[in-house]
């Protein structure tokens, strides 16, 4: 494919303006939302065979994730779209001030493997609710996933409009190497560096959606149950391969032991005596992060778990303790079915100890005081998370979703996402009434007045 060309035929159309009317955006929304439902079976279908997801939980984690973003897009782009006032300094009267909300123009979204329905199709939403024309790239990682949102956005969309490029690391490079009016990467910070370097060279601005070793701290009043039943929950959702998952806990070290047989008990309810054979256990998505992480099971204690199949590459949900910082497992971002529990005696200190971490793109804190959640919430920074639960905060399409520092920058979902994707344009119209003290000659003008007006 020829991507210069391609990029200059979406330009084109773009700078048609047809893409800035809201009938058309709304219409298009409503193209894509009919062709997801035309095409769920083959998309579920594609995500069983790429990641092993069960039909329920592709649908709560990727399907059912993008139509609710479609839903919010459709009913609230009037509402996003319309210029916003905004007061105008008494020097400029008279005068009427607004913010204007424009698309970029030519987006390019860079997708990853773990998710790559919700990753690919979220992004894209605020994009054309944006107003913007799009060049998507599925992972070549989930090669079923990808051909399949080719065959959907190929039978939805003029090319155009919206293109899907399949392919791999040559291609991701290709794509790079043109200009783009705006840039949407998902996927690990060191690829994020190589994309934000390479947007550098056409100033092109950027959103990554990154990564990091995201904590989950148990305070000492913490409600042990509950904490359990949703640690195991969201860490092991897609096998532990989620960019917000729980990387690793941090409990009181008096309560580990304790704790650690409540995650026993949840993992054995939520996937039974044989994990292996459970079909709500996902698989790695390949050979090479899976040996990668049977690497990491070497680290530490294996209080739980342990066990893996090669051949279905699934590897049981584990629980490690006897961890400490500078293990092979606490160097990396898991990304797998693997949950370290680590200890610590004061919780002061602990806070203290990860404000010196890099940022995670999430934090989960589970208390029942209402000022520790306040305290911890703003000495650490992060980019969101949840208070007594994990993951959920990326279900609400009201609550911006991003990173920050190491795990990357800019904001999805919602409303939030429509803004990534456009350009916030301030206009002040003045009105033929002119006052001409700002005019020269300025003797014997009045500085005092001067500095009321302003």
């Amino acid at each position: 494919m020829n991507f210069t060309a391609l990029i200059a035929a979406q330009r084109r159309y773009f700078n048609e303006g047809l893409t800035r009317s809201i009938s058309f955006r709304r219409e298009m929304l409503l193209r894509l939302k009919r062709g997801l439902e035309k095409h769920e079976d083959a998309l579920l279908s594609a995500l069983e065979q790429d990641l092993g997801k069960s039909r329920f939980e592709a649908y709560e984690t990727e399907l059912g994730i993008v139509r609710s973003e479609l839903r919010d897009a459709w009913k609230h782009l009037e509402k996003w779209a319309r210029p916003r006032r905004v007061p105008t300094p008494l020097s400029q009267f008279p005068a009427v001030s607004r913010v204007y909300r424009e698309p970029f123009g030519v987006a390019l979204i860079l997708s990853p493997w773990n998710y790559p329905l919700q990753l690919t199709l979220v992004p894209l939403i605020s994009a054309l609710a944006a107003g913007c024309t799009a060049v998507v790239k599925p992972s070549a990682y989930a090669p079923a996933t990808s051909q399949a949102v080719a065959d959907l956005l190929g039978e939805v969309f003029e090319e155009r409009y919206v293109a899907c490029v399949q392919g791999g690391r040559a291609e991701n490079a290709a794509l790079l190497e043109e200009h783009f009016d705006f840039i949407f990467f998902t996927g690990s910070t060191e690829v994020g560096r190589t994309v934000m370097a390479a947007a550098a060279r056409h100033l092109t601005p950027v959103a990554l959606e990154l990564g990091g070793k995201s904590p989950v701290i148990l305070a000492h009043d913490a409600d042990l149950d509950l904490a359990a039943r949703r640690i195991v929950w969201g860490k092991f959702l897609n096998a532990g391969q989620t960019c917000v998952a729980p990387d690793h806990v941090w409990v009181s070290a008096e309560a580990r032991d304790f704790f650690v047989e409540k995650l026993k008990t949840c993992i054995t309810r939520f996937y039974g005596e044989r994990p292996l054979e459970s079909p709500d256990l996902p698989r790695i998505i390949n050979d090479k992060h899976f040996e990668r992480l049977l690497g990491l099971l070497k680290s530490g204690t294996t209080a739980c778990g342990g066990a893996w199949d090669a051949s279905s590459r699934r590897i049981e949900p584990t629980v490690l303790v006897d961890v400490t910082e500078d293990m092979p497992v606490m160097g990396e971002e898991i990304f797998g079915p693997i949950l370290p529990v680590l200890t610590y005696e004061d919780l002061d200190e602990l806070v203290l100890h990860l404000q010196s971490k890099p940022r995670p793109l999430a934090l989960y804190l589970f208390t029942r005081n209402h000022y520790r959640m306040d305290r911890i919430s703003a000495l650490l920074p992060f980019g969101g998370g949840c208070v007594n639960d994990t993951i959920v905060h990326l279900a609400n399409g009201n609550l911006p979703f991003g990173g920050i520092g190491e795990s990357g920058m800019g904001r999805c979902h919602g409303e939030w996402g429509y803004r990534t994707f456009s350009h916030e344009k301030g206009i002040l119209r003045k009105f033929s009434l002119d006052i001409p003290v700002r005019y020269p000659p300025h003797k014997g003008k009045s500085l005092s007045t001067l500095k009321k007006l302003m």
